[in-house]
């Protein structure tokens, strides 16, 4: 497999800041994303190149081990292993020679890894029979809010992978949830590493979400400010009919009980949706209703 410049694939520099990285790479994630380019082979690529770029420079210990061993960053700990071993046994043993074994110093990696890891690491090298875990993966995943108020299947692509994994209702923006052994390969029948989701969610609704609290501002009427009346409002999965008490006042709030969001893992279970209203002045007025609204000021 040809080496893939991670810094390349998301058009940024070596120094590139934390920030900088997540930028670019949420640039990329939205351009290529398999919804916004169906069937598009060159884009579905671009998106697991993006993806897989991110998943190592935004990591401060995987961005260290590529910076320092690039397309070999995935076996740096066995590297670092095999030359403590390599040290402890000419300090302790006196019939292995490590020093003929070609690219163990510190110059060039690519002859050690080749000849480690590129024929196969059988566990019977003379580093020892040492097991590795897997590296650990740190993917993002952008979703809109709708997209998580039910639980759904997804299908995650990671180093040409598919994964299949099951979100589950009212997870949050930010949130991070691991998924056992689904990392990087172990070496010589080492455990798999495990894979770190972090979810992106984006909200395009006219709702505001805190946990699992929705709010939302309905616009209400002068005339049924004052008299009073029903309105029939927007739920998140629908929507509810309200009675409105005569005189409600600008800014009233009403909680609408088990309308909000889905709680977190507790199914059937929902939050609350807190509406506020807002009371709007009529834009123009005819000539009856200018009269009758200055009767009605004479009379106050």
């Amino acid at each position: 497999m040809a080496f893939i410049d991670y810094y390349k694939i998301l058009g940024i520099d070596k120094k590139a800041s934390k920030g900088e990285i997540k930028k670019a790479y949420r640039k990329l994630a939205r351009k290529y994303h398999p919804d916004l380019n169906p069937n598009d082979k060159e884009a579905e690529l671009k998106f697991k190149q993006v993806n897989e770029a991110n998943e190592v420079l935004s990591n401060d210990e995987n961005r260290k081990k590529y910076d320092k061993y690039g397309e070999h960053w995935q076996h740096g700990e066995a590297y670092e292993e095999a030359q403590k071993q390599q040290h402890q046994s000419q300090q302790q043993t006196q019939y292995t020679d490590y020093s003929t074994f070609e690219g163990f110093g510190d110059g060039d990696h690519s002859d050690f890894f080749e000849s480690m890891f590129g024929g196969g690491f059988s566990g019977r090298s003379r580093g020892g029979n040492v097991k590795f875990r897997g590296q650990d993966f740190n993917a993002q995943l952008q979703l809109d809010l709708r997209d998580v108020y039910t639980s759904q299947k997804r299908i995650l692509t990671l180093n040409g992978k598919n994964i299949r994994l099951t979100i589950p209702a009212g997870v949050s923006n930010g949130q991070i949830i691991k998924i056992n052994r689904k990392g990087g390969e172990g070496i010589n029948r080492g455990p798999n590493g495990d894979l770190y989701i972090e979810f992106n969610i984006v909200n395009t609704t006219d709702f505001k979400r805190d946990g699992s609290s929705l709010y939302k501002t309905v616009n209400l009427s002068l005339y049924d400010a004052i008299l009073g009346g029903e309105v029939t409002i927007d739920t998140f999965d629908g929507k509810a009919k309200l009675n409105v008490k005569p005189l409600t006042q600008n800014g009233t709030k009403v909680k609408l009980k088990g309308k909000g969001f889905p709680i977190y893992k507790k199914d059937g279970e929902f939050g609350d949706l807190y509406i506020t209203y807002k009371v709007e002045l009529p834009k123009k007025l005819t000539e009856r209703e200018k009269e009758l609204f200055e009767e009605l000021a004479k009379l106050k």
